[in-house]
C-alpha cells in the first residue's frame, strides 16, 4: 500500500514539468506560425485593406478637386450614394453592365470550352496553335482596343470592307457609332480578349481527368456526347465554377476596353458602372460619387463571391 502511494506521488510530480514543457512547445509552434503568416497579413492590409477603407471613407465625404488644395472633405454620409443611384444614367448603366457581363462570360465560356476540347485531342501543331491563341490575352488592353477600333471603323474598317466584298451588307455597319449596335460590338471585342483565359484554365482542367475514366466509360457505352455528360463535365465542374466566378469579378469592372472603343457612347449606349465611376472621378472630379459607384461594384462582386462560396461548400458537403 505504501509502495503504491509513493508511485502515484512520483507520477503526479513528474507529469507537471512534462505538461508545462509541452505547453511551452505548443505556444512556440503557434508563435512560429503567426510569424510566418504576419508578413503576408501586413502586405494584404497595406495593399488591399487600406485602399478599400480609404475608398469607403471617400464615398462618405464631399471629396472633390478642391480637397487636394485645402485638405477639407466635409462628411456627407450617404449623399453620394443617393446622388449616383437617383441619376438618370444609373439604371441604364446597371442594365449595360449586366448585359456586358452576362454576354461576355457566356460566349467566352462556351467558345473557350469548345476550343479546349478541340486542343485536348492530339494533332500536329496543337502546341503552336495554343501558344498563338494566348496572344490576345498578352496584348495590353488599350492596344487591343485601338486595333479593334480601326477594324470596326465604319468607312475604312476592314470588317465592313470584307462584308461588302462578300456581298453580305449593302451599306457600312456603324459598329461603334450606332446606339443599337455599339454595345454588341464592345461585347464581341471583350469576348475575343477573354477566350484565351478560358481556354487555358479549361484545358488544364481537362488534362487532369484520368484517361482510365474514358476507357471504362467506353465499356459502358459512354462515348461522344455521353462521355462529355457523364465523365468530362462532372470532373470539370469545379474548374468551371472558379472560372465563371473569376470572369464575373473581372468583367464587371472592365473599363479600358470600353474607353478605348466608344468612351461610353454613342448616346451613353455603352455606359457601365465602371465607366460612370471613371467619369465622375476623373472628368467631373467628383471623387466621392466615383468612390460610391466603385463601392457598388465591390458590393456586387462580393455578392457573387458569397454565392460561389456557398455553392462550392454545398457541393463539398454533398
Amino acid at each position: 500500500m505504501a509502495q503504491a502511494t509513493i508511485t502515484r506521488t512520483t507520477d503526479a510530480r513528474g507529469t507537471g514539468p512534462v505538461r508545462r514543457s509541452r505547453g511551452r512547445r505548443h505556444r512556440g509552434e503557434d508563435l512560429t506560425k503567426i510569424l510566418f503568416v504576419l508578413p503576408a497579413a501586413v502586405a494584404m492590409i497595406a495593399l488591399f485593406g487600406y485602399p478599400v477603407v480609404k475608398n469607403l471613407l471617400m464615398s462618405l465625404q464631399d471629396y472633390t478637386l478642391k480637397t487636394f488644395f485645402t485638405g477639407a472633405a466635409p462628411w456627407v454620409g450617404l449623399r453620394n450614394y443617393s446622388a449616383v443611384v437617383t441619376d438618370n444614367l444609373f439604371s441604364d448603366a446597371m442594365v449595360n453592365t449586366a448585359l456586358f457581363t452576362i454576354g461576355s462570360i457566356a460566349f467566352q465560356f462556351v467558345i473557350g470550352l469548345a476550343l479546349a476540347l478541340f486542343f485536348h485531342r492530339r494533332f500536329p501543331l496543337s502546341g503552336v496553335l495554343r501558344s498563338l491563341l494566348l496572344l490576345p490575352w498578352l496584348l495590353p488592353l488599350i492596344v487591343s482596343s485601338a486595333t479593334w477600333r480601326s477594324i470596326l471603323e465604319q468607312d475604312s474598317g476592314i470588317l465592313n470592307r470584307t462584308l461588302s466584298w462578300l456581298h453580305l451588307i449593302n451599306e457600312p455597319v456603324p459598329w461603334l457609332n450606332s446606339p443599337s449596335v455599339a454595345l454588341i460590338a464592345v461585347i464581341g471585342v471583350n469576348i475575343w480578349i477573354g477566350i484565351p483565359f478560358n481556354v487555358t484554365l479549361l484545358y488544364s482542367g481537362l488534362s487532369e481527368i484520368p484517361e482510365e475514366l474514358y476507357e471504362a466509360g467506353q465499356l459502358d457505352g459512354a462515348t461522344g456526347w455521353r462521355a462529355f455528360r457523364y465523365i468530362t463535365w462532372p470532373n470539370l465542374r469545379a474548374v468551371a465554377s472558379v472560372l465563371l466566378m473569376l470572369g464575373v469579378v473581372y468583367t464587371i469592372k472592365v473599363l479600358d476596353i470600353i474607353l478605348g472603343l466608344t468612351g461610353g457612347g454613342p448616346a451613353n449606349a455603352t455606359q457601365t458602372l465602371a465607366t460612370q465611376s471613371y467619369e465622375r472621378s476623373f472628368i467631373d472630379f467628383k471623387f466621392g460619387e466615383g468612390a460610391a459607384l466603385s463601392n457598388i461594384l465591390i458590393a456586387i462582386s462580393f455578392l457573387f463571391a458569397i454565392f460561389y462560396l456557398r455553392s462550392t461548400r454545398r457541393a463539398v458537403d454533398e
